[in-house]
């Protein structure tokens, strides 16, 4: 009885050091996100040819909600499918707050941002210019108005978007706050039960068995996949390159609007394996390379 009420003091200890930096962090980004969040939809929308460039720049800014209103208009055919997977590649959900409330390098960020914004937009215009080259006109142009209530499936999995500045970054704070506590208390557990150095070695010992993990792991549909994965980054469980596969995959809410936005649920399938093949190769590749940041 005592190691677990030691494990769960100690997970709830570190877990509110992050709070005021947590709290900060989203105060900063819900009056940005308030003040461009139409802006950054409306730029989409017109960005044509230059989606995957537009939408990769746009989804490394942590937004709540955008991966799913550019999911929603990729169901409307009004962004292309090199852009919606740009930005679902280049969106970092909870990484960026997380690390900056755990006082993580710049550099490391940036870094890690810049990779993302990199594959993103060369994957984005490969995937658009096969499309164009060898598929075009294959598909119809939806009239249809999918109609889904972006704020509302945003709320429902953590964010409060349509609360003041200050309700949200509460209301998003507290949320966090929950899942970090919850993944800490459980790494906690395990490290002391199976060992952190066990548990890394499992990791590494098996080739690639790292990014296969962790980009099913970014396949969860909230913000617990990234919260998981920084977490276990942050205490040195896995390697940059399992990092980036899982990060390169979580979309946010996307993946969960897109499909029930568009009615094409093989279409659907598709790009969620698609997406998740494009994180697990990357991953692959950047442990091949030994990728060090």
């Amino acid at each position: 009885m005592e190691f677990i009420v030691d494990i769960f003091v100690d997970a709830l200890i570190d877990s509110i050091k992050l709070l005021p930096f947590l709290f900060i962090t989203y105060l900063i980004m819900e009056y940005i996100e308030h003040k461009t969040n139409k802006k950054s939809e409306n730029l989409i929308k017109k960005s044509g040819k230059f989606g995957p460039l537009i939408g990769g720049f746009l989804g490394i800014f942590p937004q709540c909600g955008f991966s799913a209103a550019a999911a929603n208009l990729y169901a409307n055919r009004l962004v292309s499918l090199g852009t919606i997977i740009a930005i679902f590649l280049s969106t970092s959900d909870e990484m960026l707050p997380i690390f900056i409330s755990e006082s993580v390098e710049i550099n490391i960020i940036l870094k890690i941002l810049a990779i993302k914004l990199i594959v993103a937009i060369i994957f984005g215009f490969l995937i658009d210019f096969i499309i164009n080259t060898f598929l075009k006109n294959k598909k119809e142009v939806s009239q249809e108005d999918a109609n889904i209530e972006i704020s509302h499936m945003c709320e429902h999995e953590h964010c409060g978007c349509e609360n003041s500045i200050l309700i949200s970054s509460i209301k998003h704070t507290l949320n966090i706050f929950i899942y970090i506590f919850i993944v800490t208390l459980l790494l906690n557990g395990l490290f002391e039960i199976i060992g952190k150095d066990n548990i890394s070695n499992l990791i590494t010992s098996i080739p690639f068995l790292g990014p296969i993990v962790a980009g099913i792991i970014g396949l969860i549909p909230n913000c617990a996949s990234s919260v998981i994965l920084t977490q276990l980054y942050l205490s040195e469980s896995i390697t940059i390159s399992t990092l980036l596969s899982g990060l390169l995959v979580g979309a946010g809410v996307g993946i969960l609007v897109l499909f029930k936005s568009n009615k094409n649920i093989k279409e659907n399938i598709k790009i969620t394996i698609l997406l998740y093949l494009i994180g697990v190769l990357i991953g692959i590749f950047f442990e091949l390379i030994g990728l060090k940041i």
